[in-house]
């Protein structure tokens, strides 16, 4: 099976600069989207032999996920059942009769790290909320983590040390996350590969240079490595300011 996860920073926008070529050309069977930056009745989106699931923030323009999908999940649940996280439809989780699939856009900490404090509490109950689910089966995460875990995950990490998604606390949130239960499946199948990224910012034509970060995940129970092939970084295909990023599995869900 191949799932494919793609922060799109704004579905509408990214509609017009080639996502359905790009949608059909990466063929997967579960499509994953973060920062969707819509509700679902503003773009009418034709995806024959997908069902299509939404989870939009309640503030109107931004944030957002969505799942599309060629398998009929068992259930699909949004948000993580906390009432102070669940405005802003960041997290969708289909049951799949062997696995979880979980998409998740973790809160920015923002310039001056002005939300560092509340991204640290939404560390915590995201990574309790899946070790939950981990509990019953095995667990893919996909999406947006919003951290470079490591100094091979970006291009300047000297400079941006102290900068929000390369903090020391927001590094240790994502070590929690992995030594709970998970791998990072492409640093699992890639431990020494660098230069590769999945966000440039439109700043000093960063794309240009490919003075970027990983930020971007498929991150998988321990307990699922045997059934994965590849994990892939799309770094070919344009119209968001992230790629979308893969994971191929040798098993059905």
């Amino acid at each position: 099976m191949k799932l494919i996860s793609w922060n799109v920073n704004g579905l509408r926008a990214c509609l017009k600069k080639g996502f359905m070529e790009s949608f059909l050309q990466l063929d997967a069977d579960i499509f994953a989207l973060q920062e969707t930056k819509m509700q679902p009745e503003q773009a009418i989106l034709d995806l024959p032999g997908y069902t299509q699931y939404w989870n939009s923030a309640e503030k109107k323009g931004y944030s957002g996920t969505a799942v599309f999908s060629r398998v009929k999940p068992l259930d699909v649940i949004n948000g993580i059942g906390i009432e102070e996280h669940d405005h802003e439809g960041r997290v969708i989780t289909l049951e799949f009769p062997s696995c979880f699939f979980v998409t998740v856009y973790t809160p920015n900490s923002k310039r001056g790290l002005e939300r560092l404090s509340y991204r640290m509490e939404w560390e915590d109950a995201f990574r309790a909320y899946v070790k939950k689910l981990d509990d019953a089966k095995p667990v893919i995460i996909c999406g947006d983590l919003n951290v470079a875990h490591t100094e091979m995950d970006l291009k300047n990490p000297k400079t941006n040390h102290h900068n929000a998604g390369f903090t020391n606390e927001e590094r240790a949130k994502f070590t929690e996350l992995l030594n709970s239960g998970f791998i990072d499946t492409f640093r699992t199948l890639y431990p020494t590969r660098t230069a590769v990224y999945t966000w440039w910012s439109y700043l000093r034509k960063a794309r240009d240079t490919n003075a970027g970060w990983r930020i971007d995940y498929f991150v998988a129970s321990t307990r699922f490595r045997e059934f994965i092939l590849d994990a892939t970084i799309h770094n070919e295909i344009f119209g968001s300011d992230h790629c979308p990023v893969g994971l191929e599995i040798a098993t059905s869900i």
